[in-house]
Protein backbone atom coordinates (compact mmCIF):
# COMPACT_ATOMS: atom_id res chain seq x y z
CA UNK A 1 0.00 0.00 0.00
CA UNK A 2 1.31 3.42 -1.02
CA UNK A 3 0.13 6.59 0.08
CA UNK A 4 0.85 10.26 -0.99
CA UNK A 5 0.53 12.62 1.87
CA UNK A 6 0.21 16.77 1.29
CA UNK A 7 1.01 18.85 4.12
CA UNK A 8 -0.13 22.88 3.62
CA UNK A 9 -1.19 23.58 7.46
CA UNK A 10 1.27 26.33 7.79
CA UNK A 11 4.06 27.89 6.11
CA UNK A 12 5.78 24.92 4.99
CA UNK A 13 4.82 22.80 1.85
CA UNK A 14 5.50 18.93 2.44
CA UNK A 15 5.03 15.79 -0.01
CA UNK A 16 5.72 12.71 1.22
CA UNK A 17 5.16 8.95 -0.29
CA UNK A 18 4.78 6.24 2.39
CA UNK A 19 4.71 2.65 1.39
CA UNK A 20 3.54 -0.11 4.23
CA UNK A 21 5.95 -2.96 2.92
CA UNK A 22 9.20 -0.44 1.63
CA UNK A 23 8.59 2.42 4.26
CA UNK A 24 9.36 6.09 2.65
CA UNK A 25 9.65 6.47 -0.75
CA UNK A 26 9.96 10.25 -1.39
CA UNK A 27 10.38 13.00 1.12
CA UNK A 28 9.64 16.58 -1.12
CA UNK A 29 9.54 19.99 0.87
CA UNK A 30 10.03 23.69 0.09
CA UNK A 31 9.94 26.12 3.40
CA UNK A 32 8.69 29.73 2.75
CA UNK A 33 11.06 31.23 4.80
CA UNK A 34 12.21 33.75 2.20
CA UNK A 35 8.67 34.78 1.46
CA UNK A 36 8.06 35.35 5.52
CA UNK A 37 11.34 36.70 6.70
CA UNK A 38 10.99 40.40 5.61
CA UNK A 39 7.88 40.23 7.96
CA UNK A 40 9.09 39.08 11.23
CA UNK A 41 6.57 36.13 10.96
CA UNK A 42 4.11 34.17 9.00
CA UNK A 43 1.60 36.00 6.80
CA UNK A 44 -1.50 33.73 6.06
CA UNK A 45 -2.31 34.87 2.97
CA UNK A 46 1.37 34.66 1.13
CA UNK A 47 1.46 31.43 2.86
CA UNK A 48 -1.42 30.32 1.03
CA UNK A 49 -0.58 31.46 -2.00
CA UNK A 50 2.93 29.75 -1.71
CA UNK A 51 1.20 25.97 -1.47
CA UNK A 52 -0.63 27.15 -4.44
CA UNK A 53 2.57 27.81 -6.29
CA UNK A 54 3.88 24.90 -4.81
CA UNK A 55 2.32 21.80 -4.59
CA UNK A 56 1.85 20.32 -7.88
CA UNK A 57 5.12 20.78 -8.39
CA UNK A 58 6.25 18.89 -5.55
CA UNK A 59 3.95 16.11 -5.84
CA UNK A 60 5.95 15.77 -9.57
CA UNK A 61 9.15 15.76 -7.98
CA UNK A 62 7.78 12.78 -5.39
CA UNK A 63 6.79 10.41 -7.69
CA UNK A 64 9.97 11.32 -9.50
CA UNK A 65 12.24 10.56 -6.38
CA UNK A 66 10.27 7.42 -5.69
CA UNK A 67 10.05 6.41 -9.79
CA UNK A 68 6.34 6.00 -9.54
CA UNK A 69 2.96 7.31 -11.16
CA UNK A 70 -0.38 7.85 -9.78
CA UNK A 71 -1.38 4.53 -11.12
CA UNK A 72 0.85 3.15 -8.29
CA UNK A 73 -1.11 5.07 -5.58
CA UNK A 74 -3.62 3.79 -3.09
CA UNK A 75 -4.91 6.48 -1.16
CA UNK A 76 -4.43 10.56 -0.78
CA UNK A 77 -3.60 11.98 2.78
CA UNK A 78 -3.43 15.80 3.34
CA UNK A 79 -3.05 17.87 6.36
CA UNK A 80 -7.14 18.77 7.44
CA UNK A 81 -5.95 20.59 10.27
CA UNK A 82 -4.67 22.09 13.25
CA UNK A 83 -3.66 25.35 11.00
CA UNK A 84 -4.13 28.30 9.03
CA UNK A 85 -7.63 27.93 7.13
CA UNK A 86 -6.22 29.37 4.15
CA UNK A 87 -3.18 26.88 3.65
CA UNK A 88 -5.09 23.94 4.83
CA UNK A 89 -7.98 24.49 2.12
CA UNK A 90 -5.27 24.43 -0.24
CA UNK A 91 -3.81 20.96 0.27
CA UNK A 92 -7.42 19.85 1.12
CA UNK A 93 -8.87 20.93 -2.39
CA UNK A 94 -5.37 19.69 -4.63
CA UNK A 95 -5.85 16.93 -2.25
CA UNK A 96 -9.87 15.58 -2.99
CA UNK A 97 -9.11 17.14 -6.90
CA UNK A 98 -6.84 14.55 -6.80
CA UNK A 99 -8.44 11.88 -5.31
CA UNK A 100 -11.68 12.02 -7.56
CA UNK A 101 -9.34 12.54 -10.67
CA UNK A 102 -7.60 9.33 -10.05
CA UNK A 103 -10.36 7.60 -7.90
CA UNK A 104 -8.94 7.11 -5.13
CA UNK A 105 -10.01 7.20 -1.33
CA UNK A 106 -8.92 10.76 -0.02
CA UNK A 107 -7.74 10.59 3.52
CA UNK A 108 -7.85 14.26 6.30
CA UNK A 109 -5.06 13.80 8.47
CA UNK A 110 -4.38 15.86 12.13
CA UNK A 111 -1.40 16.52 11.61
CA UNK A 112 -0.74 16.89 15.54
CA UNK A 113 -1.69 13.18 15.43
CA UNK A 114 1.39 13.08 12.57
CA UNK A 115 4.10 14.50 14.91
CA UNK A 116 3.15 12.10 17.43
CA UNK A 117 3.28 9.29 15.53
CA UNK A 118 6.56 10.38 13.70
CA UNK A 119 8.82 8.41 15.73
CA UNK A 120 7.48 5.04 14.30
CA UNK A 121 9.23 6.03 11.48
CA UNK A 122 12.46 5.15 13.37
CA UNK A 123 14.37 1.93 13.58
CA UNK A 124 13.99 1.15 16.87
CA UNK A 125 9.96 2.87 17.26
CA UNK A 126 8.06 3.33 20.66
CA UNK A 127 5.55 0.98 21.85
CA UNK A 128 1.87 1.38 23.60
CA UNK A 129 1.20 3.01 26.15
CA UNK A 130 3.11 6.25 26.41
CA UNK A 131 3.39 9.81 27.54
CA UNK A 132 4.14 11.98 24.12
CA UNK A 133 5.27 15.76 24.29
CA UNK A 134 3.85 18.06 21.54
CA UNK A 135 5.78 20.84 21.52
CA UNK A 136 6.05 23.47 18.71
CA UNK A 137 5.27 27.30 17.75
CA UNK A 138 1.67 26.60 18.33
CA UNK A 139 1.49 23.70 21.00
CA UNK A 140 2.62 22.25 24.13
CA UNK A 141 0.96 19.45 25.01
CA UNK A 142 1.32 16.25 27.63
CA UNK A 143 -1.04 13.17 26.28
CA UNK A 144 -1.07 9.95 27.73
CA UNK A 145 -1.12 7.29 24.56
CA UNK A 146 -2.70 3.98 25.01
CA UNK A 147 -2.98 3.25 21.05
CA UNK A 148 -3.64 5.20 18.27
CA UNK A 149 -6.66 7.38 18.57
CA UNK A 150 -6.79 6.84 22.32
CA UNK A 151 -5.31 9.87 23.54
CA UNK A 152 -6.03 11.46 26.47
CA UNK A 153 -4.96 15.06 27.53
CA UNK A 154 -2.79 15.66 31.02
CA UNK A 155 -2.04 18.78 30.50
CA UNK A 156 -1.06 21.86 27.79
CA UNK A 157 -0.50 25.87 27.86
CA UNK A 158 -2.61 28.01 29.48
CA UNK A 159 -1.31 30.85 27.07
CA UNK A 160 2.23 30.71 24.42
CA UNK A 161 3.35 27.18 23.30
CA UNK A 162 7.02 26.86 24.19
CA UNK A 163 7.86 27.32 20.34
CA UNK A 164 6.06 30.46 20.48
CA UNK A 165 7.97 31.67 22.88
CA UNK A 166 11.32 30.93 21.67
CA UNK A 167 10.87 32.85 18.51
CA UNK A 168 9.26 35.78 20.42
CA UNK A 169 12.03 36.11 22.84
CA UNK A 170 14.40 35.70 19.06
CA UNK A 171 12.61 38.53 17.44
CA UNK A 172 13.15 40.65 20.69
CA UNK A 173 16.85 39.71 20.20
CA UNK A 174 17.54 40.74 17.11
CA UNK A 175 17.40 37.17 15.20
CA UNK A 176 15.91 36.75 12.08
CA UNK A 177 12.88 34.41 11.53
CA UNK A 178 12.26 31.66 12.27
CA UNK A 179 14.08 32.57 15.54
CA UNK A 180 13.85 29.35 17.92
CA UNK A 181 16.62 27.46 15.85
CA UNK A 182 18.75 30.52 15.31
CA UNK A 183 18.59 31.36 19.40
CA UNK A 184 19.36 27.82 19.99
CA UNK A 185 22.30 28.20 18.39
CA UNK A 186 23.67 31.11 19.93
CA UNK A 187 22.82 29.81 23.15
CA UNK A 188 25.84 27.32 22.70
CA UNK A 189 28.05 30.68 23.63
CA UNK A 190 26.15 31.65 26.38
CA UNK A 191 27.30 31.78 29.79
CA UNK A 192 25.81 30.03 32.78
CA UNK A 193 24.23 31.85 35.76
CA UNK A 194 24.67 35.85 34.57
CA UNK A 195 20.91 35.41 33.74
CA UNK A 196 18.39 32.85 35.74
CA UNK A 197 14.68 33.21 34.71
CA UNK A 198 11.63 32.40 36.16
CA UNK A 199 10.48 28.48 35.85
CA UNK A 200 6.61 28.98 35.76
CA UNK A 201 4.08 26.20 37.87
CA UNK A 202 6.52 23.98 38.28
CA UNK A 203 5.49 23.31 41.54
CA UNK A 204 2.33 22.96 40.50
CA UNK A 205 0.83 19.11 40.67
CA UNK A 206 -1.34 19.91 37.57
CA UNK A 207 1.03 19.21 34.45
CA UNK A 208 -0.38 22.13 32.64
CA UNK A 209 2.23 24.77 31.35
CA UNK A 210 2.64 28.78 31.42
CA UNK A 211 5.44 30.70 29.15
CA UNK A 212 3.78 34.05 29.47
CA UNK A 213 5.53 35.56 32.51
CA UNK A 214 9.12 33.54 31.11
CA UNK A 215 8.62 35.89 28.66
CA UNK A 216 7.82 39.11 29.52
CA UNK A 217 10.97 38.36 32.41
CA UNK A 218 13.10 38.01 29.62
CA UNK A 219 11.75 40.69 27.46
CA UNK A 220 12.06 43.27 30.46
CA UNK A 221 15.78 41.61 30.70
CA UNK A 222 16.48 42.35 27.03
CA UNK A 223 15.20 46.02 27.96
CA UNK A 224 17.57 46.63 30.87
CA UNK A 225 21.04 45.09 29.87
CA UNK A 226 23.36 46.10 27.33
CA UNK A 227 22.62 44.93 23.37
CA UNK A 228 26.04 43.40 22.73
CA UNK A 229 26.46 39.85 21.27
CA UNK A 230 27.83 38.29 24.57
CA UNK A 231 24.33 39.94 26.30
CA UNK A 232 22.46 38.16 23.83
CA UNK A 233 24.03 34.77 24.17
CA UNK A 234 23.68 34.74 27.95
CA UNK A 235 20.09 35.54 27.55
CA UNK A 236 19.49 32.74 24.52
CA UNK A 237 20.98 30.59 26.85
CA UNK A 238 19.00 31.36 29.98
CA UNK A 239 15.98 31.19 28.42
CA UNK A 240 16.64 27.45 26.82
CA UNK A 241 17.34 26.37 29.85
CA UNK A 242 14.32 27.75 31.66
CA UNK A 243 12.37 26.52 29.04
CA UNK A 244 13.84 22.97 28.58
CA UNK A 245 13.45 22.67 32.64
CA UNK A 246 10.02 23.02 33.22
CA UNK A 247 9.49 20.37 30.05
CA UNK A 248 11.69 18.16 31.89
CA UNK A 249 10.16 18.54 34.91
CA UNK A 250 6.30 18.31 33.75
CA UNK A 251 7.13 15.19 31.80
CA UNK A 252 8.52 13.41 34.91
CA UNK A 253 5.83 14.33 36.59
CA UNK A 254 3.30 13.25 33.36
CA UNK A 255 5.11 9.46 33.68
CA UNK A 256 5.13 9.20 37.88
CA UNK A 257 1.27 9.63 37.37
CA UNK A 258 0.35 7.79 34.39
CA UNK A 259 2.96 4.89 35.47
CA UNK A 260 4.34 4.83 31.78
CA UNK A 261 7.74 3.83 31.09
CA UNK A 262 8.21 5.43 27.64
CA UNK A 263 8.22 8.94 26.93
CA UNK A 264 7.59 10.16 22.97
CA UNK A 265 8.57 13.93 21.50
CA UNK A 266 7.40 15.65 18.72
CA UNK A 267 7.10 18.74 17.12
CA UNK A 268 9.12 21.29 16.14
CA UNK A 269 11.18 22.24 19.28
CA UNK A 270 11.83 18.42 19.21
CA UNK A 271 14.72 19.10 17.71
CA UNK A 272 16.06 21.19 20.10
CA UNK A 273 19.27 19.11 21.09
CA UNK A 274 19.50 20.14 25.07
CA UNK A 275 15.57 19.19 25.29
CA UNK A 276 16.61 15.53 23.95
CA UNK A 277 19.88 15.19 25.80
CA UNK A 278 17.80 16.51 28.94
CA UNK A 279 15.06 14.22 28.71
CA UNK A 280 16.98 11.42 27.44
CA UNK A 281 19.25 11.59 30.79
CA UNK A 282 15.94 11.74 32.72
CA UNK A 283 14.01 8.75 30.93
CA UNK A 284 17.29 6.86 31.64
CA UNK A 285 17.52 7.82 35.36
CA UNK A 286 13.46 6.45 35.31
CA UNK A 287 15.03 3.04 33.85
CA UNK A 288 12.74 3.95 30.70
CA UNK A 289 13.40 5.46 27.51
CA UNK A 290 12.55 8.56 25.45
CA UNK A 291 11.66 8.28 21.71
CA UNK A 292 12.19 10.98 18.67
CA UNK A 293 11.89 11.37 15.58
CA UNK A 294 14.81 12.56 13.04
CA UNK A 295 15.26 16.41 13.27
CA UNK A 296 13.90 16.35 9.58
CA UNK A 297 10.40 14.84 10.65
CA UNK A 298 10.09 17.11 13.27
CA UNK A 299 9.33 19.89 11.80
CA UNK A 300 6.15 19.98 9.18
CA UNK A 301 6.22 17.41 6.62
CA UNK A 302 4.71 15.44 3.99
CA UNK A 303 5.81 12.33 5.17
CA UNK A 304 4.43 11.90 8.49
CA UNK A 305 1.15 12.98 6.83
CA UNK A 306 1.29 10.08 4.28
CA UNK A 307 2.51 7.54 7.17
CA UNK A 308 -0.53 8.63 9.63
CA UNK A 309 -2.80 8.27 6.49
CA UNK A 310 -1.88 5.15 5.70
CA UNK A 311 -2.63 3.80 9.05
CA UNK A 312 -6.32 5.78 8.87
CA UNK A 313 -6.59 4.27 5.59
CA UNK A 314 -6.39 1.04 7.35
CA UNK A 315 -8.77 1.41 9.64
CA UNK A 316 -11.71 3.22 6.57
CA UNK A 317 -12.07 6.62 7.88
CA UNK A 318 -11.64 8.59 4.88
CA UNK A 319 -13.44 11.58 3.80
CA UNK A 320 -15.79 10.31 0.97
CA UNK A 321 -14.46 13.50 -1.07
CA UNK A 322 -15.83 15.98 1.08
CA UNK A 323 -13.40 19.18 1.96
CA UNK A 324 -12.54 18.91 5.22
CA UNK A 325 -10.71 21.45 7.36
CA UNK A 326 -10.48 22.26 10.87
CA UNK A 327 -7.96 24.89 11.73
CA UNK A 328 -8.53 24.13 15.62
CA UNK A 329 -8.86 19.75 15.96
CA UNK A 330 -8.21 18.16 19.24
CA UNK A 331 -6.40 15.17 19.18
CA UNK A 332 -8.95 13.98 21.87
CA UNK A 333 -11.61 14.17 19.36
CA UNK A 334 -10.26 11.85 17.01
CA UNK A 335 -11.47 7.94 16.78
CA UNK A 336 -9.69 5.33 18.21
CA UNK A 337 -8.37 2.08 16.29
Amino acid sequence: MRILGIETSCDDTGIGIYDNKKGILANQLYSQIKTHIDYGGIVPELASRDHIRKVIPLIQAAFKEANLTSKDIDGIAYTAGPGLIGSLLVGASIGQALAFAWDLPAIPVNHMEGHLLAPMLEDNPPIFPFVALLVSGGHTQLISVTGMGQYKLLGESLDDAAGETFDKIAKLLGLEYPGGSMLAKIAKYGHTGRFIFPRPMIDSPELNFSFSGLKTSVAKTILSNPKDNQTRYDIALALEDAIVDILVIKCKRALEQTGFKYLVMGGGVSANNKLRDQLTIMMKNRNGKAFYARPEFCTDNGVIISYTGMLRFKCNINSNLIIYVRPRWPLMELPAM
